[in-house]
Formats: structure tokens, C-alpha cells, sequence
């Protein structure tokens, strides 16, 4: 085989475009795949913490303007309206914790936190909360300030972008309104 019919084939073989568009295809169609089900992914991502967001603030304003005392019952109820506002299954965690802050030892404590539903939460403690000025708002001496949280756990559709679950924490701070303290049960001053 001489060196000019080589060369003519490979030349030939390098004008030739038939099948030009399935070789594109099957590059392409897996990468716009790919895309379409990554943004449909980070909005499915986006739509669920910003429902858990709106939760965690319906229930900060729930107990905010609360002036009777909160039991057990009340803070059950207010797991299954994080539930059905978050439209979900209930695998949900949901802490309230009412924090005062105390000037003449420049620390938090908390005066009372319930907990609802399974996850890696607990209760909050005074011992976990002092000297966390960066976690709290600034607060005057006797100051109470209620703190709802959640967490969920994101199940991944597709599992292309951010593994299998996405774990989604919400926090939210807000004052007491109408009465001068939240009291759990039975008020101590």
C-alpha cells in the first residue's frame, strides 16, 4: 500500500460526516440529561427548605402572640401544623426553646425547650447556650426570646448532584409580644 492511497483514506476518512450527529448525540443528550435533572433538582431543593422556612416562622408567630400557658398538647399540635404546613410524611424534627438572657453573668439560659419527632436534635440545655453570643441575638438583661428550629431530611430524587439526603436546618428567633414571658405549664419568675 503506497503512502499517497494511505493518505488519501485517512483524508477521506476525516471529510466524511456521515453519522457526524449520532456521535454529537451521544455525547450531548447525557450532559443535557444530566442538566435538566440537576436544576430540577436544585429547585425541588430550594422549594422544600423555603417551605420549612415558612413553617419554622408560623410556629415563632404562633407562640409569640400566645399569652396563656404552653403544655405538652400545645407543643404536640404545633409538630403536626409544622407537618402539615411543610406537606410532608412528619419527618420532621421541631425544637422550641425559650432563651433569657442574664447581663450580670453575660450568658443565656434557658428557661424551657420540648422537643418533637426523631433526628439528631436534642433538647437544649443552659449549658449549651452560654456564652454563645454569636449563635443569639443581642438581648438585654431579663430578656426572653423564643427559638424554633427544624430539621429535615431531604430525600434526593435522582441523586446526581448531592448524594442520597441533603439534611436542612432552620432556625428562627423571635420575641414574646403580648404577655411578659412564655410560660410551659406553670409560670416561675
Amino acid at each position: 500500500m503506497s503512502w499517497l492511497y494511505l493518505k488519501h483514506l485517512l483524508k477521506s476518512f476525516r471529510d466524511d460526516e456521515r453519522g457526524s450527529f449520532m456521535v454529537e448525540s451521544v455525547i450531548a443528550f447525557p450532559l443535557l440529561f444530566w442538566t435538566v435533572c440537576a436544576t430540577y433538582e436544585f429547585f425541588e431543593i430550594h422549594r422544600y427548605k423555603s417551605v420549612r422556612i415558612k413553617a419554622t416562622y408560623t410556629i415563632a408567630d404562633m407562640l409569640s402572640r400566645e399569652q396563656a400557658e404552653v403544655n405538652e398538647t400545645y407543643i404536640d399540635n404545633a409538630k403536626i401544623l409544622f407537618d402539615e404546613i411543610s406537606n410532608d410524611s412528619g419527618d420532621n424534627q421541631l425544637r422550641i426553646t425559650i432563651i433569657r438572657y442574664d447581663a450580670d453573668d453575660d450568658d443565656y439560659d434557658v428557661a424551657w425547650s420540648k422537643l418533637r419527632g426523631e433526628g439528631r436534635m436534642t433538647v437544649l440545655r443552659s449549658s449549651d447556650t452560654r456564652d454563645q453570643h454569636d449563635k443569639f441575638p443581642v438581648m438585654n438583661d431579663g430578656d426572653q426570646v423564643i427559638v424554633v428550629e427544624s430539621v429535615s431530611e431531604y430525600d434526593s430524587l435522582f441523586g446526581l448532584v448531592f448524594g442520597d439526603k441533603i439534611n436542612i436546618d432552620t432556625r428562627v428567633f423571635t420575641s414574646i409580644r403580648f404577655a411578659p414571658q412564655l410560660c410551659f405549664e406553670e409560670c416561675s419568675s
